[in-house]
């Protein structure tokens, strides 16, 4: 249906715009769209009519043509809009060449601004736990990371912006993101890593729908949400029409006027269209007008190559069924002879129709409705109906009363007879015993057609002789289709030189056999083949004048060739009308046949044929200006120009659609553009070279486009200029060659500055794999033909270049990201190194993104990318170089930025000792030793000043805050002390924080000793030699330092320990427990602080000198354990003296003895030597308990309490020894009893062992006491009071 603007009672606008039109088509003349000059228009300024105005100034003059040239040639464009669309929408109503393809890869929904900006809310969103997506804190770090790194980037935004970015590109990212964290995380038993890759990715997904219901998705064009699909004829030319901004109605118009609905009109367009081809072939080889070619014999060629072209699209053409979505219809094979010329395709013979050819079939539909004016017989009667097509099978109805004869029953036929003869009969049920046939009550014999009316009639049936039922009649509707490939029937007269020799009204149907085969053939009733035949081919049909010699036919026409002619008549104008356009689309001809009058425009009888209603729409499209585009002869237009604004105006509205499609047309832009070239033959050279043009102006100016696609176009043009012929077709026109040449250039150019700007072409590795095929799109385009590779070192060379350039940029724009040039210029020291530190982490980040998104399209070259990353980083050392060197002397605050570089820079197989990585360590050698210098002199004077003036005392808390504390500084020394950045807390450490009984210097002493080590340690200095250097010199250091502080504990030791007394009352001081800690911590120290790794040549030397630090440190603590053994073993060296005065026949024992005997008598003495023995072995317990208690070492502990025991057993035993010829006094015995009793047992508790406790002096003592206790028991039995040697003794404590 055409819209109601398209009816008779159009709107002013309507009528004013196709005014306009017509006076447009006016002034074009009809020419060709090439040279369609600019429609006359009267100036805006002056009004029709009117007298002239006042002359306007120049500049009102000018801008009044500028106008006027701005409108006729937006008319000019439109006109040519038209046009085209005229071509493609026939190019989509009958395909012969092309077919949508199903193996393009499917294109994701591009992201707009709108889109990742609400992305980076919700996932801001998330990440300050507004949402109610449960996570883990790993999965937390990954999002943000994803978010600051990629959501926030700025090349990210400008990827989104240039349409080249979809969502599963975002997604692929955070994959590869969260795939190296997951790898880097422990085993958990019981839960893979893929089931945390698989929750994680889960998680990302709701993140990124949000709140929304996926079922809710934003409305968008129909059109655009298929395009990925196969798509309908509808929806083609619905894209097309918002391609070339073609109206509805004007489509309507063309797609009426240009019948594209009708499938034979089509194929006959095209027949005439290839014809034409052909004919402008034959035309320029007879004129030589060729284009011009880079050989001189491609001419002739050329001529080959557009008739062989023409052919493979006739035998395209031929091998499509005759009618698409009809019933099926195999073509016929078809005899060939040499007599006959009808095609022409190739080498093949020509076809010779017979007379089976052309059998048709036909299906009957024969419907009975019922039965009026029977009388005859009674009611109550059974009546039925028979139907049969002569030749065929008999069908009969249902069973009804003779009251109510009513069926609607159908019958279905099958019949290869143009004209069958149909026959219904009537008959009723005889009821006579004898009867052996149903009695006929009438029939009726119907010759009906294919243009036979479908409804329901009345017909009057034949009854027989003496019936009553004289107006007897039948309701059915007999319905014959029409076969496919029959385009044509109905009644002419004829008459032919050759065949139809006699004028006679004949029934005529035409016939398609196949694409290019098409006869008129006249047939009887009741047969299958033609009675005559004529093929069509080389036949010219138009209207004639009436024939005043021939009775019958009103309206003529006539079918001519050479040598024969064929006169017909049908008996009204409609009916000529149809035959005319009918045979005009069989033969193919250019002319057209064109009516004298079209003035009766419908069947004038009424009748139910099916009438064409062309005209009238041919009548519209001319009230509309559109007859010149739909009757412009195709081979007069210039297609290759046609198919570049085809091409330019389909790729910009795709690039404009929904998708991120990279440059890729859809399916069905791609089959419609196929289509075009096949058919109106656009040479495949020059459709890739104007892709070429329009992709790399799109890529210039910022779209994303896929290389794979220019590698596709650039390929076939490069093999089809140096003669490959890729698609068969061998000529180069010297036009092709230099725009290819032109291209090359462009596109060589275009790539160099894509690889210069990788980091902003294809950010984060995206498109997958577009950088790497834009490299080898490079080689390609580099190289001098198809044939010959390009050299690697000229690619390289190529390659190298780039990436200089590329690491200008990359810095410059970091800096700008920075800001870094106006802190620079402006800032204080502190700050601009506060700067650069930042500018470094930057630096390492773009690094660590090249080698993770971008190393693997530099696989073949991975030293190229090592030298792009020295050529960046040397940008940097300048802005570093700087900012050191604008740092105060003796300052320490860089060492981080040292740090952060060389961790960077040491794990880089190809950066590590590379040309910036030595300047730093240029830089940073002389800072080390100067700060590893005075440490050195800050430690050696701590050690000095702090023994001096230390107190001894253990410092229980020292190590909670070590890893905060700075190195102090030493008010002394006038310059500033090295400040330990931060450091992990050392291991030894860790057992101190429970007890910690060394002093604050030897602590002080051991923690900056760690400390230094642990900060040499994590500069990780990268060369080897230098490395060892350092771990040298701080050992060394160290074992000075540690040997510098045992020798002056030591002194100190003594000296303490000789202003102690040697009374019962002595314990040993807390200052002499810390100072044996300081060597037992010392000693372990040096087994860290001391020995230096490796088995070099120096190992051995190295190892004798830390022996010499564990040799003085043994001797040392030997020496103390002696002193402390000597001091205590005093103590009991004076016990011992005072039982000396008790000794038989000394005056002080005589007295005592008479006067303990004299007072017995009266009062209870108490027992002399009591107080002594428990003062004794109080004073034992207590030291033994303090040493114990104090001294971290028990190796050392255990080995005091040996020489302890011993010494004071060797005393008791020489004591006894001396009175070996004297009886014991029993005061005497009784305490060396309880002294040695309890010395045993307290030492035994002590874990001294059994072989040292039990030794020949402790046997000697045990055997002396117990003879002296034997003998007291036999002369004074009350005399010990209990006391004894023996083990069962119950005395106390």
């Amino acid at each position: 249906m055409l819209d109601p603007s398209s009816s008779e009672e159009e709107s002013d606008e309507v009528l004013e715009e196709e005014r306009r039109d017509l006076l447009l088509l006016a002034a074009a003349g009809g020419g060709s769209p090439r040279s369609l000059p600019p429609p006359p228009r009267e100036p805006r300024g002056r009004e029709a009519g009117g007298a002239r105005a006042a002359s306007p100034s120049p500049s009102v003059l000018s801008e009044g043509r500028e106008e006027q040239e701005r409108l006729q040639r937006e008319e000019r464009e439109k006109r040519l809009r038209l046009q085209l669309y005229v071509f493609i929408a026939r190019c989509i109503a009958h395909p012969f060449n092309a077919k949508q393809p199903t193996d393009m890869a499917r294109r994701q929904q591009k992201l707009n601004k709108q889109q990742l900006q609400i992305l980076r809310e919700r996932f801001l969103a998330f990440l300050n736990g507004e949402t109610q997506i449960v996570a883990d804190e790993a999965f937390c770090n990954a999002v943000r990371s994803y978010y600051e790194v990629f959501l926030k980037s700025d090349r990210v935004a400008r990827m989104v912006h240039s349409g080249g970015c979809s969502a599963n590109d975002f997604r692929d990212v955070f994959k590869k993101n969260i795939e190296k964290r997951v790898r880097s995380l422990p085993e958990i038993d019981g839960l893979s890593k893929e089931t945390v890759l698989s929750s994680w990715l889960a998680k990302y997904d709701a993140i990124y729908r949000g709140e929304e219901d996926l079922c809710k998705q934003p409305n968008r064009m129909a059109l655009s949400a298929v395009s990925e699909l196969i798509l309908s004829k509808e929806q083609l030319y619905e894209m097309f029409q918002q391609i070339l901004g073609i109206k509805k109605l004007e489509h309507q118009l063309i797609y009426n006027a240009c019948q594209l609905d009708n499938g034979d009109e089509q194929a006959a367009q095209i027949r005439r269209e290839l014809d034409g081809r052909l004919q402008l072939a034959d035309q320029m080889a007879r004129e030589r007008k060729f284009p011009k070619f880079v050989t001189r014999e491609m001419e002739n060629m050329y001529i080959e190559e557009l008739r062989s072209s023409v052919n493979l699209l006739m035998a395209n053409l031929e091998s499509l069924p005759v009618s698409k979505g009809g019933p099926e219809f195999k073509l016929q094979k078809l005899k060939r002879s040499q007599n006959s010329a009808f095609l022409d395709i190739g080498d093949e013979n020509e076809v010779q129709l017979s007379k089976s050819d052309v059998v048709l079939s036909f299906t009957l539909e024969i419907v009975i409705m019922e039965v009026q004016g029977l009388r005859s017989v009674a009611p109550n009667r059974i009546v039925y109906c028979t139907m049969e097509v002569e030749g065929g099978e008999k069908l009969q109805t249902d069973q009804a009363e003779a009251s109510r004869p009513q069926w609607g029953t159908q019958g279905d036929f099958t019949t290869t007879h143009p004209r069958p003869v149909v026959k219904v009969k009537l008959f009723t049920e005889s009821t006579g015993v004898l009867a052996l046939e149903d009695k006929e009550l009438g029939r009726v014999v119907l010759y009906p057609t294919s243009n036979s009316p479908k409804s329901p009639d009345l017909h009057k049936m034949i009854v027989p002789k003496n019936s009553q039922d004289n107006d007897l009649k039948i309701k059915l509707a007999v319905r014959m289709d029409k076969p496919p490939h029959m385009k044509h029937c109905g009644y002419l007269y004829a008459l032919g030189q050759k065949v139809w020799k006699r004028w006679k009204k004949r029934y005529f149907v035409l016939v398609q056999v196949s694409q290019y085969t098409f006869a008129m053939c006249s047939y009887r009733e009741k047969k299958s083949e033609p009675q005559e035949l004529m093929q069509l081919e080389g036949y010219t049909v138009d209207y004639t004048a009436p024939h005043t010699g021939l009775q019958g036919g009103r309206m003529f026409f006539n079918a001519v060739k050479e040598g024969d002619t064929v006169i017909f008549a049908s008996d009204d104008e409609q009916d000529r009308i149809l035959w005319v356009q009918a045979m005009y689309r069989a033969t193919g001809q250019s002319y057209k046949p064109i009516p004298a009058s079209q003035a009766q425009k419908t069947n004038p009888k009424g009748g139910n044929v099916n009438t064409d209603i062309s005209p009238l729409y041919t009548d519209r499209g001319q009230k509309h200006g559109m007859d010149e585009f739909i009757s412009a002869n195709p081979c007069k237009f210039d297609h290759a120009s046609l198919f570049r604004l085809l091409q330019r105006q389909t790729l910009d509205h795709r690039l404009n659609d929904s998708y991120s499609c990279l440059g890729w047309f859809s399916p069905g832009q791609v089959f419609v553009l196929d289509e075009y070239c096949a058919r109106y033959g656009v040479r495949g050279c020059h459709r890739h070279l104007c892709y070429l043009n329009e992709l790399i102006e799109h890529s210039e100016n910022g779209s994303v486009i896929d290389p794979t696609l220019l590698h596709y176009s650039f390929a076939f043009c490069a093999s089809h200029v140096h003669g490959n012929r890729p698609d068969g077709i061998g000529t180069v026109s010297v036009e092709e060659k230099e725009r290819f040449e032109e291209i090359k250039d462009r596109l060589s150019s275009l790539l160099e500055n894509q690889i210069s700007h990788f980091r902003y072409c294809f950010p984060f590795g995206r498109p997958e794999g577009a950088l790497k095929a834009t490299l080898s799109l490079l080689e390609r385009v580099l190289m001098k033909d198809i044939a010959t590779p390009i050299p690697a070192e000229e690619v390289k060379k190529v390659v190298r270049k780039c990436l200089e350039k590329a690491a200008l940029i990359n810095y410059t724009r970091l800096t700008e990201y920075a800001k870094i040039e106006e802190t620079m210029n402006q800032a204080t020291p502190a700050r601009k190194l506060e700067e650069v530190l930042h500018l470094a982490e930057l630096c390492i980040e773009v690094l660590q993104q090249n080698e993770e998104h971008h190393s693997e399209a530099f696989a073949w070259w991975p030293e190229l990318l090592a030298e792009h990353a020295e050529k960046f980083l040397s940008l940097y050392s300048v802005d570093m170089d700087s900012a050191l060197e604008a740092q105060p002397q003796d300052s320490w605050d860089s060492f981080p930025l040292f740090q952060l570089l060389n961790n960077a820079l040491r794990n880089d197989t190809f950066l590590c000792n590379g040309k910036f990585h030595k300047h730093l360590q240029e830089i940073f050698v002389p800072m080390v030793i100067r700060y590893i210098d005075l440490m050195e002199s800050s430690i050696a004077q701590s050690i000095h000043r702090g023994l001096e003036q230390e107190s001894w005392q253990p410092v229980k808390s020292i190590t909670n805050s070590l890893p905060n504390v700075a190195l102090p500084k030493v008010p002394s020394l006038p310059l500033n002390l090295p400040q330990i950045p931060s450091f992990t807390t050392p291991t030894w450490m860790t057992s101190l924080y429970d007890s910690t009984n060394g002093s604050a210097t030897s602590e002080d002493l051991f923690w900056k000793l760690d400390a230094l080590q642990m900060f040499v340690f994590d500069l990780h200095w990268p060369e080897p030699e230098f490395a060892h250097h350092l771990e040298q010199r701080l050992k060394l250091m160290a074992t000075d330092m540690i040997e510098a502080c045992v020798k002056r504990t030591r002194i100190a030791f003594e000296l303490k320990l000789q202003k102690t007394n040697k009374s019962t009352d002595l314990r040993i001081p807390s200052s002499l427990c810390t100072m044996f800690n300081v060597l037992v911590d010392a000693k372990k120290q040096t087994a860290k602080l001391c020995i230096l790794d490796g088995g070099q040549e120096f190992a051995s030397q190295w190892q004798q000198y830390h022996s010499k630090i564990d040799d003085l440190i043994e001797e040392t603590v030997k020496e103390i354990i002696s002193l402390l053994v000597s001091k205590v073993v005093s103590v009991l060296e004076g016990v011992l003296s005072k039982l000396s005065r008790y000794d038989e026949g000394t005056f002080f024992s005589s007295l005592v003895s008479f006067t303990v005997k004299a007072a017995a008598k009266y009062v209870d003495v108490p027992k002399p030597g009591m107080d002594l023995a428990d003062t004794y072995i109080m004073f034992v317990r207590q030291n033994q308990d303090i040493l114990r208690e104090k001294v971290n070492e028990e190796m050392y502990i255990e080995k005091l309490f040996d020489q302890w025991y011993s010494s004071s057993m060797k005393v008791i035993c020489v004591w006894l020894a001396d009175r070996l010829d004297l009886q014991l006094h029993i005061y005497q015995l009784k305490t060396l009893i309880k002294i040695v009793k309890k010395t045993y047992r307290d030492f035994r508790l002590q874990g001294v062992l059994e072989g040292t406790l039990n030794s020949k002096t402790y046997d000697t003592v045990h055997s002396r006491l117990t003879v002296e206790e034997a003998t007291v028991s036999v002369t004074d039995a009350g005399g010990l009071q209990g006391i004894t040697m023996k083990d069962s003794d119950e005395e106390e404590g």
